[in-house]
């Protein structure tokens, strides 16, 4: 590739504008700084800003069949080998405000071995974790150590997400055990959280296996067994996802017989105090008929005769169902 210059990688408007240092620190990229192998140049852009938008689709420093997916339209995780440079896209856990962690934010690099520049929307902190490191002089020295670096942060909120999600899954089984019913909705979200993540996960880690096993120029063979590693933990989070998918349709099928048992008692109830009241709710009706010949209509101790006999018949009802065992 052809000598990169500082002044070809000013862009009024971009989130970071850094060139490591080649000793884990990081300066910012001026006109007159020149990128190499030991000195890369990393350009990280918001592609909805204006000028940003603007030089991803006119700078000489980018091949055309990068511009599109820098500017947006990559979504599931991949890699692809242009040439000298690699395309990448991954995906990240949302920490942002107002936003769940299962709205992926999606991040898109290309990389060569004087060059990275990396694309987003929604901030991505585990970047932001990774420029702090920089800035303190501990972060990576090369192109491919920023890569090993990066997917290593991503893993890290992921495996978090995941252990989270795990968390509650386990808080759920314990109410369970307390006839304790989630609210509405709290399955289905927590469902959703795991089979998104899943879905994005998983060629995630297809990438960081093809990124251990490829032969690019600017990763070295520590770098490779880097993300081989980090290739294996995504991996072991991803069985995760799969033992707790299957614990969620245990829980559902769980949480679906409680309410059901919860029904049936609840009609067993009303059913029992129906038969309870109806023999009292026909001598009633029965006596509440206007015609004569009702005995003790003639009495004045007549209506409270018939209240007691009515106590009576519902407390000798009440008495023979709990015999029969069926209260």
């Amino acid at each position: 590739m052809e000598v990169i210059k500082g002044k070809e990688l000013q862009v009024a408007d971009a989130v970071y504008a850094f060139q490591l240092d080649g000793q884990g620190g990081v300066t910012d990229i001026n006109k007159a700084c020149v990128a190499t192998d030991e000195k890369p140049c990393w350009l990280h852009l918001d592609y909805t800003r204006a000028e940003s938008e603007k030089w991803i689709t006119n700078t000489p420093v980018l091949p055309d069949t990068v511009r599109e997916a820098l500017a947006g339209d990559s979504v599931r995780p991949k890699v692809i080998r242009m040439g000298e440079g690699t395309l990448i896209t991954l995906r990240s856990i949302n920490l942002n405000a107002d936003s769940r962690p299962d709205q992926l934010v999606t991040i898109r690099v290309y990389l060569t071995d004087k060059m990275i520049v990396s694309t987003r929307h929604r901030k991505v902190f585990s970047m932001e974790e990774m420029i702090n490191d920089m800035q303190q002089g501990s972060g990576p020295k090369s192109t491919g150590s920023w890569l090993v670096e990066m997917c290593d942060a991503l893993t890290d909120h992921t495996s978090d997400f995941i252990e989270d999600l795990h968390d509650k899954i386990i808080d759920i089984e314990d109410d369970l055990m307390e006839q304790q019913v989630p609210e509405r909705g709290q399955m289905a979200l927590l469902r959703k959280q795991l089979i998104v993540l899943r879905r994005y996960m998983a060629p995630q880690r297809d990438v960081f296996s093809r990124l251990s096993s490829e032969r690019l120029p600017w990763m070295n063979d520590d770098e490779r067994r880097l993300m081989q590693e980090i290739s294996d933990r995504l991996g072991r989070g991803l069985d995760d996802l799969d033992g707790s998918i299957a614990r969620t349709a245990v829980l559902s099928d769980e949480i679906s017989s409680l309410m059901a048992d919860s029904l049936n008692r609840r009609t067993y109830t009303m059913s029992m105090l129906a038969m309870v009241f109806l023999p009292t709710t026909f001598l009633t009706g029965l006596f509440g008929v206007n015609l004569g010949g009702i005995p003790g209509n003639s009495s004045h101790l007549g209506f409270g005769i018939f209240c007691v006999s009515l106590v009576v018949l519902v407390g000798g009802v009440a008495w023979w169902l709990k015999k029969s065992r069926w209260l």
